[in-house]
């Protein structure tokens, strides 16, 4: 599977921004998915992930309650919706893929055999 992640950019502390996962080249149903960040001189990080269904996700304890991740397997899309954004939350963010995977093996900064797309870059202002 061919992953594409998209809608980064600048905004405000406290405001909002949609990233996107588009997938193509396999049926994504079938893949668990999830959200990845490294900010500059840190390691990658888990951010969210989301099971085949949709029906399980997984959020790090960072952006609970803030974030959330969906998809739409009809659009073979993975959305990740951040509210109340923080100066902290800047970084690249990555999308990743696993075939048959769980949210479980999501976590972590270094999920094993999976498909990642291109970073696409978030910056939150103070």
């Amino acid at each position: 599977v061919q992953l594409q992640a998209s809608g980064g950019g600048l905004v405000q502390a406290g405001g909002s921004l949609r990233l996107s996962c588009a997938a193509s080249g396999r049926t994504f149903s079938n893949y668990a998915v999830g959200w990845f960040r490294q900010a500059p001189g840190k390691e990658r990080e888990s951010v969210a992930a989301i099971s085949m269904s949709g029906i399980s996700t997984y959020y790090a304890d960072s952006v609970k309650g803030r974030f959330t991740i969906s998809r739409d397997n009809a659009k073979n899309t993975v959305y990740l919706q951040m509210n109340s954004l923080k100066p902290e939350d800047t970084a690249i963010y990555y999308c990743a893929a696993k075939f048959y995977g769980s949210v479980q093996d999501m976590g972590g900064g270094n999920p094993t055999n999976v498909a990642w797309g291109q970073g696409t870059q978030l910056t939150v202002s103070s």
